[in-house]
């Protein structure tokens, strides 16, 4: 009894029961968790590695991760090279133009197709599906010629216009998502509104969008973010002081690619200006994601984004 008594106690330490997970369990959790993060910040930890590194450093292969010296200088250069206070302005007029105009009209759709029995509203939402799942690239010269008519090319009217129509980049996902969010709500909430004298729109400010802050938040988040890193309908309106810095980015590259040719050792001499250029790119959604990460984890579990 002695002897199963400890076979029983070693494999409740190795393996766990129903209440705990044992010793053996937790170092295999822990050895895939820490193998999937070192994958996903590697690139990121490069970035960071070469943005300060000088020409000599990345020159010697000895140096990989720790450069021998901080050189700033790329940094300004980068910031130079993007233009960077014209082109974050113009980033930040496109992602949180179209962001707040998709959070307000996308809501209100979703709860039109969540709430409200119209004639037809399977069939809509039906075509709502199908134009989020039509790839964007078929859709260039339509795209070009529409925004043509529409006297709209070389300006931001482009991009903010149809996210302000419920639209835009990635708008039927996140009209689906309102959608999804507003019919697992009880509809009492709604009735008692509904009795005290309120109407739909009455409702839908007052009862819904209170309620629908984790889907606010999760919609907001990425069309900002979507928008932010958006380069394909960006590439085609935009042109001359309207860039974003995602094609900045580009400008940037063709500039670097006339300053110093690549060598014959295949060494490319401006790797570490570019990388000072992502860094400074991504840092301001990478602040934003920083300080709402709490409520946006909370959001997606509540908008069912994950399943």
């Amino acid at each position: 009894m002695t002897v199963k008594l400890w076979l029983g106690k070693l494999r409740t330490l190795f393996l766990g029961d129903r209440e705990r997970k044992g010793l053996l369990v937790l170092l295999i959790l822990y050895v895939m968790l820490i193998d999937i993060a070192l994958m996903y910040l590697n690139p990121f930890l490069y970035m960071i590695s070469t943005m300060f590194k000088s020409t000599a450093d990345l020159l010697d292969p000895t140096v990989r991760w720790i450069p021998t010296a901080v050189e700033w200088d790329n940094l300004r250069l980068a910031w130079e090279g993007l233009k960077f206070p014209t082109a974050l302005k113009n980033s930040l007029i496109i992602s949180l133009s179209s962001a707040v105009g998709q959070v307000v009209f996308c809501s209100l759709t979703g709860y039109a197709f969540a709430r409200i029995k119209f004639p037809g509203r399977n069939l809509l939402f039906g075509i709502l599906i199908f134009s989020f799942l039509i790839p964007p690239q078929t859709l260039i010269i339509p795209l070009y010629v529409l925004f043509r008519n529409l006297d709209l090319l070389g300006s931001p009217l482009a991009i903010i216009a149809p996210a302000l129509l419920g639209h835009g980049l990635r708008g039927a996902l996140f009209v689906i998502i309102f959608r999804q969010f507003f019919l697992t709500l009880p509809r009492e909430l709604e009735d008692a509104a509904l009795i005290d004298g309120a109407g739909l729109f009455r409702v839908f400010l007052k009862v819904m969008i209170p309620l629908a802050k984790p889907a606010i938040l999760v919609v907001f988040l990425f069309s900002f973010v979507w928008h932010w890193n958006e380069t394909f309908i960006s590439g085609l309106v935009l042109n001359g002081n309207n860039l974003p810095l995602s094609l900045s980015l580009f400008r940037l590259d063709k500039v670097l690619s006339g300053l110093y040719a690549d060598g014959e050792m295949g060494f490319d001499l401006n790797e570490t200006i570019r990388m000072a250029a992502s860094f400074l790119i991504i840092l301001p959604p990478l602040v934003v994601y920083m300080i709402a990460q709490r409520w946006f984890v909370e959001g997606v579990e509540r908008t069912g984004l994950v399943e």
